[in-house]
């Protein structure tokens, strides 16, 4: 089968003879899906599946032919539209490849992006523009902190953030003290940002970071499980010394995630 078939299948799937749910979707009703695909294809990604990611690139490449579909039922533009363009940009993007530039670093390709879009009309206004607001906040802040320390607002040394780190824990339990959720809010995020910030010094994805950590907690967690299923209990009919029991030999490699 080829893309054509696909661009023709989801067409159908939007006429009045097609599928009552594909018909009622609008832009608005599928774009959780579409968050939910790619996120499907990095966990598929993450786990090495092959088959997984072949599966879940296909759902991802749906929901775009499909979003363009939309469009072109309103005669915006259509998918064709789509992928010529990206061919022109990444032509345009390229001339080290597709052209005569001279371009040996990744830095030079960087500052050429720039450059071009600069002349496409696309430089924003701050140093810190063009971070999308949708990304996940991990992100994002790793993406703001990059361009502000590209502008040259950054701390000098790590030395100076870790006492940052000291000063805005201090500020948490302040509010904590204070009992004040909208200040604890606040200076958890003003925490996070920090850590953020330490990922960066040392060239860390945060979001990689916490991701790894969530699953270890996962297997340790479920090993406790598992024990205590064997010993014929629930977490529930056990303390939390004999939990902390189970969960140091999962650390210690008994268990899964050691």
């Amino acid at each position: 089968m080829s893309f054509d078939e696909l661009v023709t299948i989801v067409s159908k799937l939007r006429s009045p003879e097609g599928c009552p749910w594909d018909r009622e979707q609008t832009r608005e009703s599928l774009k959780p899906y579409l968050v939910e695909e790619f996120y499907e294809l990095i966990d598929a990604l993450e786990e090495e599946d092959r088959e997984g990611v072949k599966e879940e690139l296909g759902d991802l490449l749906f929901q775009i032919v499909l979003q363009s579909q939309l469009y072109s039922e309103e005669n915006l533009f259509d998918v064709n539209d789509v992928i010529d363009g990206i061919i022109t940009k990444m032509i345009q993007r390229h001339p080290h490849v597709f052209g005569d530039r001279d371009m040996k670093t990744s830095e030079d390709v960087s500052s050429w992006w720039e450059e071009q879009k600069a002349r496409e009309g696309k430089k924003h206004a701050s140093a810190i523009g063009g971070v999308p607001r949708a990304l996940p906040a991990l992100i994002r802040a790793q993406k703001i902190q990059l361009k502000a320390a590209k502008a040259g607002f950054d701390w000098e040394n790590i030395e100076d953030v870790f006492h940052k780190l000291e000063e805005e824990t201090k500020e948490l339990k302040d509010a904590i003290g204070r009992d004040s959720h909208e200040d604890i809010e606040e200076e958890l995020g003003d925490m996070f940002f920090v850590l953020v910030r330490i990922a960066n010094s040392f060239q860390v994805n945060p979001e990689d970071a916490l991701t790894k950590t969530i699953r270890k907690f996962s297997r340790r967690f479920r090993f406790i499980e598992e024990e205590a299923e064997c010993q014929g209990k629930t977490l529930s009919d056990m303390t939390l010394s004999e939990m902390d029991v189970l969960w140091n030999e999962a650390k210690k490699g008994r268990g899964p995630g050691g």
